[in-house]
């Protein structure tokens, strides 16, 4: 089966967010919301060598919207069946089924899922579904001028793009399967050991 993904080049984002904006313009969406987020992701320490002291820090982007996982939480948990996965893996809100429950916000480990106040429902990135219906690109992966955002299906992506890892803030990429490869920043790895922060959570949490 077809397993449409966003392929996300860490390494190469300037944290820009023109990605974010151009989901926002083409998704018509309402101040405060965003279907995709760029995480700025910092951390590190002083150290002390002799008399002097040296900075042993990091940053780095993470650009990052619904994931289309293999194994969806938001679809086992909305009660009217509103949350449907297409055959190419597409996972998608059909709003006049949604009741605004906010289930599917609750138990999505992305915060993928978000509430329309205008409309009373429930909604998120569909990967452009009506774009690639009729052949085009995510208008995200369009719109990056760094090119740091690629889509296409999973095993394809897989196969073309070798250095893919998990990186922090996503959780354990095993607990749903989510259908996103990223290509870690150089500094990821320092995430690991250096107490990491996403640095502009005050925009994240309330978009």
């Amino acid at each position: 089966m077809k397993r449409l993904a966003f392929y996300f080049d860490s390494s190469n984002c300037s944290g820009c967010k023109t990605c974010q904006v151009a989901c926002k313009d083409k998704n018509n969406l309402a101040a405060g919301s965003l279907w995709r987020k760029v995480y700025e992701v910092s951390g590190g320490e002083w150290i002390q060598k002799n008399k002097a002291w040296i900075p042993n820090i990091y940053a780095y982007n993470v650009s990052l919207s619904c994931n289309h996982c293999e194994d969806p939480i938001c679809l086992k948990n909305c009660p009217t069946n509103a949350i449907v996965k297409r055959p190419d893996g597409i996972v998608m809100i059909e709003q006049h089924k949604c009741i605004g429950c906010k289930y599917c916000s609750w138990v999505c480990p992305y915060g993928a899922p978000q509430f329309d106040e205008e409309k009373g429902v429930m909604g998120k990135c569909d990967l452009c579904a009506d774009y690639i219906d009729q052949g085009k690109n995510p208008t995200c992966v369009d719109a990056c001028p760094t090119r740091s955002l690629d889509f296409g299906d999973y095993d394809d992506l897989a196969k073309k793009y070798k250095e893919v890892d998990h990186i922090y803030p996503l959780p354990d990429p095993e607990i749903k399967k989510p259908s996103i490869l990223i290509k870690p920043h150089k500094d990821a790895q320092m995430a690991k050991e250096i107490n990491p922060e996403v640095a502009n959570m005050e925009e994240i949490k309330h978009a």
